[in-house]
């Protein structure tokens, strides 16, 4: 009820202030290690059945914030604190930039959806280390895993992007626990080619290069939910080829049949409407890699996350979802999470990912039991 009294107040302002406004408080909250014991007390589940362990790494649960919200990594420590397993930071770029012109952002409250051509607006790639640099010296830097997404520089030609790309993994490769390769923007023109073999194949071997020379790291690749299904199976060898280690699935849409009516702006769709669609994708990509997937658009409730781990996540990311349903969000999964592995008979999550990858390696049906709780238990 309180977050239905502030959301009605955040959503009469223009969408990008009332975004501003929200970074405000977030970002006075990393810098108090006190306000942020408070919000963890209230907001951050703390059961350990749900840790994750996914390309090296542990995850304290499997939702994690989606990028974009945290353009420029200035809450790093508060994310956490709210409850995610883990935050991704950016889009950055290795030059800084503004973005395409405002208005950008606009919500369908009707729809629980969000069209923004927001265009990577970032400080760019160096101030982003230098700040999440500056916060992983403070005592109060949590245990919490943090990726950066990285994307093109909209100035930069497409025949340029790899040497654009290197400049900005380059930034960013010390302060991430895992990468993000965002070549699925709907809101950078040209940048959705580089999914395309010929484009994509350099754009890997650079990150082959980059682990030779500066260290070990997860690198995983975000994929448009407007491919046909030929590209991505072109996508998937291409990521198994560079022994990249997970796919994100989805970014936005450009497509607007998901919506009861279209409100005539440009730029990518998130949100409740894209779910069927993102799971579209996700299941496909199950069914042609063993690589971990990271799923992503539409996803607001336990019930919500359920669907797509036994789809073959193991990871969730949200974004707008969170926007809607408010700060009691990842504490709500949680606990239908935790519901949902009482009904099954399950230790723990790990165990249940371990024997549905192993169920899915040697052709059987996974351990799915949804019927066990029910969509409205699971929420």
């Amino acid at each position: 009820m309180a977050y239905s009294l502030l959301r009605g107040a955040l959503f009469r302002l223009e969408p990008e202030r009332a975004h501003a406004l929200a970074m405000r408080a977030l970002v006075f909250s990393d810098r108090h290690p006190g306000l942020l014991r408070l919000l963890r007390w209230t907001f951050a589940p703390s059961d350990p059945r749900l840790r994750v362990r996914c390309f090296g790494l542990e995850f304290a649960n499997p939702v994690g914030l989606g990028a974009g919200f945290d353009k420029d990594g200035v809450a790093t420590a508060t994310w956490p604190a709210l409850g995610f397993g883990t935050a991704d930071l950016g889009t950055v770029t290795a030059r800084a930039q503004e973005g395409n012109p405002r208005p950008r952002a606009f919500r369908i409250p009707s729809e629980r959806a969000i069209i923004n051509r927001m265009g990577f607006n970032n400080a760019g790639a160096v101030a982003l280390a230098e700040r999440v640099s500056a916060a992983r010296a403070r005592p109060w830097w949590p245990d919490a895993p943090v990726g950066v997404n990285v994307g093109k520089s909209r100035s930069v030609a497409l025949n340029e992007a790899v040497a654009d790309y290197e400049e900005a993994l380059r930034a960013v490769w010390a302060v991430a626990d895992y990468l993000v390769l965002n070549v699925s923007s709907p809101n950078t023109p040209g940048l959705r080619s580089l999914q395309e073999r010929a484009r994509l194949d350099p754009l890997l071997d650079l990150v082959n290069g980059l682990r030779d020379e500066l260290g070990p790291m997860p690198v995983l690749l975000k994929v448009s939910p407007d491919l046909e299904e030929h590209d991505l199976d072109e996508l998937v060898v291409a990521a198994e080829t560079a022994a990249l280690d997970g796919l994100v699935a989805t970014n936005t849409s450009v497509r607007r049949d998901l919506l009861r009516a279209d409100p005539g702006e440009e730029g990518g769709l998130s949100g409740a409407p894209l779910r069927p669609l993102a799971v579209r994708v996700l299941r496909h990509l199950r069914a042609r890699t063993r690589l971990p997937l990271v799923a992503s658009g539409g996803i607001e409730t336990a019930a919500d996350v359920i669907e797509r781990l036994e789809s073959g996540a193991s990871l969730v990311h949200v974004y707008t979802g969170w926007i809607y349903q408010g700060p009691f969000m990842v504490r709500s999964v949680a606990r239908g999470l935790a519901r949902w592995l009482d009904a099954q008979g399950v230790a723990d999550l790990q165990g249940w990912l371990e024997a549905r990858d192993a169920a899915h390696a040697a052709g059987a049906p996974g351990p799915g039991a949804r019927d066990a709780l029910g969509a409205q238990g699971a929420r």
